[in-house]
């Protein structure tokens, strides 16, 4: 260690003097000479300033991105707008082995249709749990539009943990939305099928025998997973239901989804019909659906429903007669309901009409007290005239879509499709304040928390479905352009394109960063997937490889820098199962495991037992490494996976040795006390400072600890070796211990450095 820091030291040198060459370099060419050089305006210097985060520091919020027909989840800083996580849910996603190692298998699995696996998804609407209607920061939940799924992601880790497959719906837009103690999932339908599984009916029975509906799913706060047994839905007509919102403060209980197509119309190109997209937007209006959610909740528990494929379904005739559900007409192929942060209103916007509308969640339950109905629609569902329900329609430009919230008070903003614009406009007094244009034709729109009770306002992203010419061209499929907005003031700043190079994202979330507190490492032994310990965990000294039949069964370890056991025999033919655990308790160590040929990959966090499973079926030899650089010696943390013909016998005994002398092996005692004499002087700092009140620090010193502990062991066996003079393996002993060390001082060194930047105090 000594010989080495004398090399290094030089070179640390020679660094320096370079870095002092360039910033004096870079220190020549001034502020006006790179913005006269880029052809920068002040206004770029401002937008840029507002958006930077320089070096070690972090972002005031998260973001969490559908990632469209990538089928996962794109996790994404604000104002930097840097990428910082891609989180696998209805689709593999190889660096983190999901779908390649059997835990991740397993919840893929539970996204099954018709026994069939489903390797794609089109993800679309995030919702992060709430607690009385702010998010918490706790859960995170998606949909899969193409094929009617929700999916639970725990914010502890990051990590996909359940897939439910809706029982009725053959397809979705409207989910996930959360009612204001993330009491139940809010899934609706969009386009009618018939409810019950391969059941057929032609289109000529649209009316009769094709369904929408809209499905609560029940969530376990407590367990983090959706109770499909106290999950129910709600039979609607055969319009197409698309995005909902749940209600807040007075408008508690109750939901809120809307529909187009309320025409029912059915296309048919091929037979001399106009298609579908002049049939279902030829009416002036379509529907809102009004749900007492919390009453028909009572409902499912007094029996009053019918069981479709095994699921309560509250049928549509019992809503009405219980008086849960009610229609209220919304301006042409609307396309989002948002409810105001104080839960008083309700405001649509129709994608062909230039007008957004603010419903009165009072006026709607006024006029259902006084059974004030303008009619019932063809199902028999009493309709609450426009006029009853408005507090105010303003026209803000051509094609509306979505509405999010400002922290300032009636302050919303709307996407304005068609215009490539977002409106800033005030709700309670129906007034547009400001407007900006972005590039280009917006979809979804997002403020901070903007979904929630109270909305942290100051940034907005614009979710553009087109780049055209904002980044380099990339082929004709181009990246969309998420654009940051500085709201603050009261005129809109863009600040920031951001291509998004996975999907077509279609909306996002944000929450304050400091309200998410994800852990750094698992208990020893972890099934990730399950928050349960694994069966398959060892520790330290307990690995083992056993055989049943076909059947072989390997319980190992990873730490820096091997894997345990370093080599797997088989025969042809082979169920191979290989469980490998974590030992690592410093942040941030993770190892990964993949077998040459084998179409493996397992990522395993510190603390974190994973599986991987295969069938030995070719002779061979196949290593099997660790795919995560996790240190100086990353390339050696491998072993082979021997296949041998049945029947097999050896040859040749013992292993290839090499060339070792008595010289090497008093070098290699020599560098250990060297080292130890730097690690004594590392440990002598942590421990003269209060390394204690610095979580981080103490694993980092246990994995050192856990580390030197392994020291002994080696000892004795280096001087063992050494006493029947075999040099090769008191060497290699020797040099063993060399590596225990190296691999202490890096968690000190770190430790160290930690401690220094983040203000350690000596103890007295």
């Amino acid at each position: 260690m000594k010989k080495f820091t004398q090399r290094t030291v030089p070179l640390l040198l020679a660094a320096g003097m370079s870095l002092a060459a360039a910033t004096t370099a870079w220190s020549a060419e001034s502020l006006q000479d790179v913005m006269k050089r880029r052809s920068l305006s002040q206004q770029d210097l401002l937008a840029a300033a507002k958006t930077y985060v320089p070096t070690g520091k972090r972002d005031e919020f998260v973001a969490f991105s559908s990632g469209g027909q990538s089928g996962q989840v794109i996790v994404y800083g604000i104002p930097s707008m840097r990428i910082l996580k891609y989180i696998g849910v209805f689709t593999p996603e190889p660096w983190q082995g999901y779908g390649f190692d059997e835990n991740s298998k397993a919840v893929l699995a539970q996204g099954r249709i018709d026994g069939k696996d489903i390797t794609w998804g089109d993800t679309h609407h995030p919702a992060i749990s709430e607690t009385n209607g702010e998010y918490d920061g706790q859960f995170l939940f998606i949909n899969d539009k193409a094929n009617p799924r929700i999916a639970v992601i725990d914010l502890r880790d990051f990590e996909t943990k359940q897939i439910v497959v809706n029982p009725i719906f053959k397809s979705e837009h409207g989910g996930a939305f959360v009612t204001t103690n993330t009491e139940y999932i809010i899934e609706a339908a969009q386009y009618p099928t018939p409810l019950e599984n391969k059941k057929f009916y032609p289109l000529e029975e649209m009316n009769e025998k094709y369904r929408g509906g809209i499905t609560y799913w029940k969530f376990d706060r407590k367990e983090g997973r959706i109770q499909p047994k106290e999950s129910f839905s709600l039979e609607l007509p055969p319009y197409w239901q698309d995005l909902s919102d749940a209600g807040k403060g007075p408008s508690e209980g109750w939901s809120f989804t809307n529909s187009f197509c309320s025409e029912r119309y059915v296309g048919g190109i091929e037979k001399g019909r106009p298609p579908y997209e002049a049939g279902c937007s030829a009416k002036d209006t379509d529907y809102l659906h009004v749900v007492n959610w919390k009453k028909a909740a009572e409902l499912v528990k007094q029996g009053k429903t019918k069981k479709i494929n095994g699921h309560d379904v509250i049928m549509m005739d019992t809503a009405v007669k219980e008086g849960i559900l009610f229609l209220i007409p919304e301006p042409k192929s609307p396309h989002g309901v948002d409810v105001t942060p104080d839960g008083k209103f309700i405001i649509v916007s129709g994608k062909l009409d230039t007008h957004t509308s603010v419903y009165s969640f009072e006026k709607i339950q006024a006029a259902i007290q006084a059974s004030k109905f303008e009619s019932k629609d063809p199902y028999g569902i009493p309709v609450i005239a426009m006029k009853d329900a408005l507090h105010t329609q303003v026209q803000l430009g051509l094609g509306p879509l979505h509405t999010q919230y400002d922290s300032k008070s009636c302050v919303a903003y709307t996407s304005l499709y068609v215009d490539s614009q977002v409106a800033k406009w005030n709700y309670c007094e129906g007034k547009v304040l400001d407007k900006i244009s972005v590039h280009y034709n917006i979809g979804h729109l997002m403020t901070m928390e903007g979904d929630s009770t109270k909305p942290a306002g100051r940034y907005l992203v614009a979710l553009n479905k087109l780049a055209i010419d904002r980044f380099v061209p990339v082929g004709p499929l181009h990246p969309q352009n998420h654009q940051l907005i500085d709201i603050s003031d009261d005129k809109m700043q863009l600040l920031y394109d951001m291509p998004l190079p996975l999907g077509e994202p279609h909306y996002v979330v944000a929450i304050d960063a400091k309200k998410l507190k994800p852990g750094v490492r698992y208990k020893v032994g972890t099934d990730s997937r399950t928050d349960k310990p694994h069966p398959g965990a060892v520790r330290a000294g307990e690995e083992v490889t056993t055989r049943k039949g076909n059947k072989v069964e390997v319980k190992g370890t990873l730490i820096r820098s091997h894997i345990t056991p370093e080599t797997i025999e088989a025969e042809v033919g082979d169920e191979i199962t290989i469980h490998l655990t974590n030992l690592e308790r410093a942040q941030d160590e993770t190892h990964g495991f993949t077998v040459s040929t084998y179409n493996v990959h397992a990522s395993a966090e510190p603390g974190k037992t994973v599986t991987v499973k295969f069938k030995a079926d070719k002779e061979g030899v196949y290593p099997y490494y660790c795919t995560e650089f996790c240190s100086a010696l990353h390339l050696e943390m491998m072993g082979y996976l021997l296949v041998k013909p049945k029947g097999w016998k050896p040859t040749k005994t013992g292993l290839a040795k090499g060339n070792y002398t008595e010289a090497d092996y008093k070098a290699t005692l020599k560098k250990v006390v060297d080292t130890q004499a730097v690690i004594d002087s590392v440990v002598g700092y942590i421990t003269s400072v209060n390394f204690k009140d610095f979580p981080d620090v103490v694993a980092m010193v246990e994995d050192a600890t856990d580390q030197l502990g392994k020291i002994p062991d080696a000892k004795a066996k280096h001087e063992a070796a050494a006493a029947k003079k075999d040099w090769e393996q008191a060497n290699l002993w020797a040099e063993q211990i060399w590596q225990y060390q190296v691999k202490t001082a890096d968690l000190g060194l770190r430790a160290k450095t930690y401690l220094e930047q983040n203000g350690a105090k000596k103890v007295k």
